[in-house]
């Protein structure tokens, strides 16, 4: 383990808050971050390294994968390790501004809850009872966030820049997390990524998707958890007597 130990940082996605990432962070003490009122990932990072001193784990979901690279961009010695859950490193693809235009219309002209209807059901791939369940606090959450703050959002994903060469340059241990059921970012995304960090450990959990943090929270954290204390980041368990 470093001579100092690295805090853990939650880097919460699109529309997301802490909700995103409490169960899992439940397990693995840590921070967790949120980005309304950002319009640029640069200045997202920029806010998670001014907010936590010393060495760190970026444990990033969705967007929050793309501020983690973005953070190993602006200061990578501080860096310790990376989790990279539900995310890529690609520019903007053709065709995905003018879908991202479609969810702002929503949003302008009838309303977060009617953008959360429309947006958080493609995403999800637990079972339809797991679903069910936590649609209420996924709503609440996407309500809760201003018009404004989600545009910013949108801009910050739309302006974001090519991060393969960042994650090919970056020496330190990886974990690519995935979900078996994730449309919006699939294995084969990871897949991708794996080529460009082969240091990296690659793992596709099944059941979930593209919100595998509070989709399947339990599995999502043994996953980091193992990871990170097989490379030195935490103490390993005690196995039970």
């Amino acid at each position: 383990m470093p001579d100092t130990p690295p805090t853990f940082v939650f880097l919460c996605g699109l529309l997301s808050d802490a909700r995103v990432w409490e169960p899992v962070a439940a397990r693995i003490p840590g921070r967790i971050l949120a980005f309304p009122g950002f319009d640029t990932l640069a200045a997202m990072a920029d806010s998670v390294l001014a907010s936590v001193e010393g060495p760190l784990v970026l444990v990033g979901h969705s967007m929050g994968g793309r501020v983690a690279l973005e953070a190993v961009r602006q200061a990578p010695a501080r860096i310790a390790g990376l989790v990279l859950a539900n995310t890529g490193v690609h520019p903007p693809a053709e065709g995905e501004a003018a879908g991202r235009q479609r969810l702002t219309d929503i949003a302008r002209t009838q309303g977060m809850a009617a953008l959360a209807d429309a947006w958080i059901p493609p995403m999800m791939g637990a079972e339809p009872t797991r679903v069910e369940a936590l649609m209420p606090s996924l709503r609440a959450m996407v309500e809760a966030y201003p018009l404004e703050a989600y545009l910013g959002q949108i801009a910050a994903l739309l302006g974001r820049a090519d991060a393969g060469p960042v994650l090919a340059g970056y020496g330190g241990p990886v974990l690519l997390l995935s979900a078996e059921r994730d449309r919006w970012s699939p294995p084969a995304q990871h897949a991708a990524m794996h080529a460009l960090a082969p240091q990296a450990t690659l793992t596709i959990l099944e059941g979930a998707g593209h919100m595998l943090p509070i989709e399947a929270p339990d599995a999502t954290a043994a996953a980091i958890a193992a990871w990170a204390a097989a490379q030195g980041l935490i103490a390993a368990e005690e196995p039970d007597a």
